[in-house]
């Protein structure tokens, strides 16, 4: 163990959307490497919520590291605005160290980083590949299993998925070791997957038939709207998708074996993992 991580060891460290997909794992993480953890959300008991900054204070007294994950991407609109007026807040308290999850390759995350590289603080930015948590929680997950069949505008894009867990692990690092400050990691799976060819994983190791059916992103965006989500965020949301999925992040990286000095996790793993445990049961 570094110098640098005796001395962070018993500190606090803020995780928001501690209750999301990244935030959850990364509070487990911190927790494990002997990091006092308070966990942001708006049910937490001081609360923190992205969408009402008079909860920001209380969240961040007596702090000494924080990890930001936006409650919306990284590059909707708002947040970059979100993210430097939090660091400016963090800073007034006195907290210097902060995390970024930001989205590997994506055009639209920029002013929210820069918003935090161009601060006083000790920055670290993880840009992540598209999550393998995606096909065994949230709404594309729910998805799947109520329809049995995943419908998405990827087409037959290349992505090199990445594990949850993998983010945790460099996030904490980052949170524990100076070595990290000032530093952005795009970080990845070790192998490329299409969303076809990740559906015929789940498929081989559960029995299922689950087909993948591409769908062109405008026709997605309708079906986004029916289900009730707001046009403007719809908007957004097709435009990410056509950005995100030209197969223009079609490659893998040594980002976490140079944060963690091992190899990623694998999605053949994630897989058997989630399989054993019954996560796609019909």
């Amino acid at each position: 163990m570094t110098e640098t991580k005796k001395n962070l060891s018993n500190q606090t460290v803020l995780v928001t959307q501690a209750t999301g997909r990244t935030g959850r794992v990364v509070a487990e993480a911190a927790e494990q490497a002997g990091l006092k953890v308070r966990r942001g959300s708006r049910s937490a008991p001081t609360p923190f919520d992205w969408a009402d900054r008079s909860t920001w204070d209380a969240a961040l007294d007596g702090v000494d590291a924080v990890y930001l994950a936006h409650y919306v991407d990284i590059g909707a609109p708002g947040t970059a605005e979100d993210i430097a007026a939090i660091t400016n807040k963090a800073l007034e308290k006195g907290v210097r160290r902060i995390v970024l999850l930001s989205a590997r390759g994506e055009p639209q995350a920029e002013p929210a980083e820069r918003a935090l590289r161009e601060s006083a603080a000790d920055w670290t930015i993880v840009q992540a590949a598209w999550f393998m948590q995606m096909f065994s929680e949230g709404d594309l997950y729910e998805g799947m299993q109520a329809t049995g069949e995943l419908a998405f505008p990827a087409g037959e894009t290349l992505e090199p998925f990445i594990d949850v867990r993998d983010i945790a692990d460099v996030v904490v690092a980052a949170l524990t070791d100076d070595v990290h400050i000032g530093k952005a990691y795009d970080v990845t799976g070790p192998r490329l997957h299409s969303f076809r060819t990740a559906v015929a994983e789940i498929n081989a190791a559960t029995g299922r038939e689950i087909p993948y059916i591409p769908v062109p992103g405008r026709a997605f965006g309708e079906i986004l709207v029916e289900m009730g989500l707001p046009e403007p965020e719809v908007a957004f949301l097709v435009e990410l998708f056509d950005t995100m999925l030209d197969g223009h992040n079609a490659g893998t990286n040594d980002g976490i074996r140079q944060v963690l000095g091992r190899e990623p996790r694998t999605f053949e793993d994630f897989v058997r993992e989630h399989a054993a445990a019954g996560t796609w049961k019909a």
